[in-house]
């Protein structure tokens, strides 16, 4: 059991991965607030019921919303105004966010509001705790953010899952239940508004792309060795002065895995004197393309982690009595980063789409035409290659970013969105096709190290092909592939092909 205390300054990268890796949220993981944060939440509390007793004007706590921030509400109506907000705003579709993302959208919701400046009680966040720990997760819709003035339809539907309207998966003993809370919980003044005004649902989908992208970025590197060990490349463009003088720290990294997982090859021994001068760019640039996509995933992370430990409500609370209106709840820098890691992970696609098809191509491979023995009679695996083309053209469409297609909203007041919940969306989606591009050159490269023996690659290299012969023989002809295909591009699959090859050559970078 891993307790993470919220304070809403110090949410880490892997207590992301912690909630994100727990089938059953709030079983393995379990929220505790911090005192101190609670106290200061509870001074800042203060200041908002105060400024309302003294007749002050606050947005959303006593006015409309939207293009109704100078629509007055009686003093006697402002809890009935947070319950109308919640109800009305709660209208995004497509319920198909999975458990352990919607868990984290909550955590990331109750680290903001634990900064205090929100104005919410301290009740509000002792709820949502509790409903995390007891296993209990808000069915969240996909569809509908613009992520400003935050993500207001997937939140409200957390909302409305408070109030007793919505429906929550309820954990117990091994079964998943829907249904509503049994205890609704009743909203203050100000406190609906609090809970919405966020990306926190564009933050949680963005979390779960990086977590991927980790992975990601370790098999396209096991991937693109396979690889060039299979088509006989040069070791040479990873030699270490080479990436020295061309510091990138992503480029950096990449070299130094692939010299890690060429170590003890005796193909590259093989032909270590050949007379080719250089290879295709798929296989010497490598360190270049797979580097440069870990720098981009690098600042998405950083992006991430500024983003999930920040106070994103409007209006703010501030010790002094402050109550300022502003726009903390854009979701641009999500959806900038998430918009650039798609643009990464199709640069990723693209490459290895480019080493498969080498592979495939008689013409380029030195190896048998579609990597089978008798082909003409057999077709081999080249309707693997026409797969990775498909999956890479549908890759490209996806990593058009959406950040820039900004539609005013709530009548012209909100004139300028950030789209990062698809932009989150999207990033996702081009992650887990480009792990099931790579997971088809992996297929290949294992298939051509086959025609190679009895030379030997690296010791790494061979536990990623033994992980693959395990479930995966080699194709002596044409046979039904699909469920090879399922296979190779499952990501449980893929997760224990990256844990074989660490075991056997250490941790990758």
């Amino acid at each position: 059991m891993k307790t993470i205390t919220l304070d809403g300054k110090h949410l880490d990268f892997a207590a992301l991965c912690d909630i994100l890796g727990d089938s059953v949220p709030g079983k393995s993981v379990k929220l505790k607030l911090s005192a101190p944060a609670v106290k200061k939440v509870a001074a800042l509390r203060k200041r908002i019921d105060r400024a309302l007793a003294d007749g002050k004007t606050i947005y959303g706590v006593n006015t409309g919303f939207g293009k109704l921030a100078e629509t007055k509400v009686d003093a006697s109506a402002v809890e009935e105004l947070q319950k109308n907000l919640l109800l009305s705003h709660a209208a995004g579709m497509d319920f198909t966010l999975a458990p352990e993302t919607a868990a984290l959208v909550v955590v990331l919701r109750i680290n903001s509001l634990v900064r205090g400046n929100s104005g919410v009680t301290p009740g509000l966040l002792d709820y949502l705790v509790k409903m995390f720990n007891n296993s209990i997760v808000p069915l969240l819709p996909e569809v509908g953010s613009v992520g400003a003035s935050g993500d207001l339809l997937p939140l409200s539907q957390l909302g409305a899952v408070l109030l007793g309207e919505g429906e929550a998966i309820h954990f117990k003993k091994g079964k998943q239940n829907v249904r509503k809370v049994a205890k609704p919980y009743r909203f203050r003044a100000k406190e609906a508004l609090s809970l919405i005004n966020g990306v926190q649902y564009s933050s949680a989908v963005l979390a779960e792309t990086l977590v991927g992208a980790e992975m990601t970025l370790k098999l396209a590197d096991i991937a693109g060795t396979m690889s060039l060990e299979a088509l006989r490349g040069s070791v040479k463009p990873f030699d270490k002065r080479v990436h020295d003088v061309r510091p990138h720290p992503g480029q950096g990294r990449v070299a130094k895995n692939i010299r890690k997982l060429l170590r003890g090859s005796k193909i590259l021994e093989s032909h270590r004197n050949c007379q080719k001068v250089q290879d295709a760019y798929c296989l010497r640039c490598i360190p270049q393309v797979h580097g440069a996509v870990r720098d981009v995933a690098k600042y998405a992370r950083d992006t991430l982690l500024c983003e999930v430990n920040s106070a994103t409500d409007n209006p703010l609370v501030f010790e002094n009595g402050n109550v300022i209106s502003a726009g903390n709840f854009h979701g641009q820098p999500i959806a900038l980063a998430a918009d650039s890691v798609a643009t990464a992970m199709a640069s990723l696609a693209n490459i290895s789409e480019r080493r498969l098809d080498r592979m495939t191509n008689p013409d380029l491979s030195e190896l048998p035409p579609f990597l089978v023995p008798d082909s003409g009679l057999h077709s081999g695996y080249m309707m693997v290659q026409v797969a990775a083309a498909s999956l890479t053209a549908e890759i490209r469409t996806d990593a058009a970013p959406a950040s820039v297609h900004s539609i005013p909203t709530e009548g012209g007041q909100e004139d300028h969105v950030p789209m990062a919940a698809y932009a989150a969306r999207k990033a996702r989606k081009v992650m887990y096709n480009t792990m099931r591009v790579i997971g088809l050159e992996l297929l290949c490269a294992a298939q051509g190290l086959d025609f190679l023996k009895p030379m030997k690659p690296g010791p790494a290299v061979q536990a990623a092909h033994r992980r693959i012969r395990k479930e995966i023989p080699f194709l002596e002809g044409d046979r039904y592939l699909q469920p090879e295909v399922q296979t190779i591009t499952n990501v449980a699959f893929l997760r224990s092909l990256v844990a074989a090859v660490e075991k056997a050559s250490g941790h990758l970078e």
